[in-house]
């Protein structure tokens, strides 16, 4: 049972954190634009706790936490974007409950430019999340910084081959400077099969190696059996901890988080293109082991519950900003049922200067609800094979 709640409880939550901020995204910016809100809901189901604010919003805490939503007056259609057949009877039905003066504060008669504000603010505030977490943690704690140096080359391993020896301080990998031994393994963990141009120093010389990593498989406890670049190299780093100062934090932080962003979307890149092997791909269940395995690591070896708790605190922090970045980007993807789906659909409008025509919306609004629960599948049975979750259960009947 402790095993369980170290699991779940984690999990919960990251997740209502994250996804918390990004509905308060969309819901700020709407409130901020004059937009009539029906409810804020943290969580999918049945509503266990609900209340009224002074606005009329219905704030709700739902059965089912994987999830939540902001839904506006008037938002019933399926794809949320009504064609200009639907918003023109939704308009005559306004006008003749409300009054005219009413119509300007239901969301589907805003100019485009704010709805298209208010999509784009979800994903923001997630990042925005990630910027003040990385923030305070540049700030209290700092980076580590420091040289990697090989210590030791694995004999036939892509390293030996292009040459790297013992005492090789790596500099830069293409064009990136390195900072680090974490660095290094960061690196080249995305860029298995990819020649990299490697820029070292030895024996007082600046020189340059290319070295392909290798695609090998391992284990650990908080990521399972993953599959990953590795060059076969035992790196030493002498480090410190980099701090920033609080006018540069943020600066700071805003660099991490948009390298952060552009390693999803390179790892994305090379997933999608089959470069990478899919089985990589995770989901809630590789989202709740981690959360749960990163809290029993901080946990361990604590030596009071005040250190446990701050370390716990801590982990989870680093690990919601994390999420918060992946899921702000997932976000951005313009797949209908997503806010980049729904950018999509006001550009069109913008251009076009009237709606997407309803079928096609809902056609598209199938289309990527498929592909997402298509997707959530698949991940899901990647993240039961990565934790041998079939092992463990044919281990109970055996």
């Amino acid at each position: 049972m402790t095993d369980v709640l170290f699991y779940i409880v984690p999990t919960i939550f990251v997740l209502s954190i994250v996804v918390t901020i990004h509905e308060l995204g969309h819901f700020w910016v709407a409130r901020a634009c004059g937009v009539a809100i029906d409810c804020f809901s943290i969580g999918f189901g049945r509503a266990l706790f609900s209340w009224r604010d002074k606005q009329g919003v219905e704030w709700r805490i739902a059965a089912i936490p994987l999830g939540g939503y902001v839904r506006f007056s008037g938002d019933e259609n399926a794809a949320s974007v009504p064609d200009q057949n639907d918003l023109s009877a939704m308009k005559r039905a306004i006008v003749a409950r409300e009054g005219e003066a009413a119509v300007n504060r239901y969301f589907h008669f805003k100019p485009v430019w704010q709805r298209a504000l208010i999509a784009v603010a979800g994903p923001m505030a997630n990042f925005i999340l990630a910027i003040l977490i990385m923030a305070a943690f540049l700030v209290v704690i700092g980076n580590p910084r420091g040289q990697a140096t090989v210590r030791e080359v694995q004999p036939n391993s892509p390293a030996a081959q292009a040459g790297l020896l013992p005492g090789d301080i790596l500099l830069k990998a293409d064009k990136t400077p390195i900072r680090g031994a974490g660095d290094v393994s960061a690196y080249v963990s995305l860029r298995a099969r990819m020649p990299i141009d490697l820029t070292i120093e030895r024996a007082g010389r600046v020189q340059h190696v290319t070295v392909t990593p290798a695609l090998a498989e391992s284990r650990d406890d908080i990521r399972g059996r993953i599959k990953e670049g590795r060059m076969g190299v035992v790196l030493g780093s002498v480090s410190r901890l980099e701090k920033s100062s609080v006018l540069t934090a943020i600066p700071d932080a805003t660099v991490e988080v948009w390298g952060m962003i552009k390693t999803i979307g390179f790892y994305l890149g090379r997933l999608v293109t089959g470069q990478l092997p899919a089985d990589q791909i995770s989901g809630i269940i590789g989202i709740g082991h981690t959360a749960g395995a990163v809290t029993k690591a901080s946990a361990a070896g604590a030596p009071d519950m005040a250190t446990m708790a701050l370390r716990v605190f801590v982990s989870s922090m680093l690990l919601i900003a994390s999420l918060s970045v992946s899921i702000g980007f997932m976000n951005l993807l313009p797949i209908p049922v997503l806010d980049g789906g729904h950018l999509l659909m006001y550009a069109y409008e913008a251009v076009a200067r009237r709606p997407l025509r309803a079928d096609f919306q809902a056609a598209g609004f199938r289309a990527g609800l498929a592909l997402i629960l298509g997707f959530m599948l698949f991940a899901a049975w990647n993240d039961l094979n990565r934790y041998d979750v079939f092992k463990f259960i044919g281990g109970l009947f055996t």
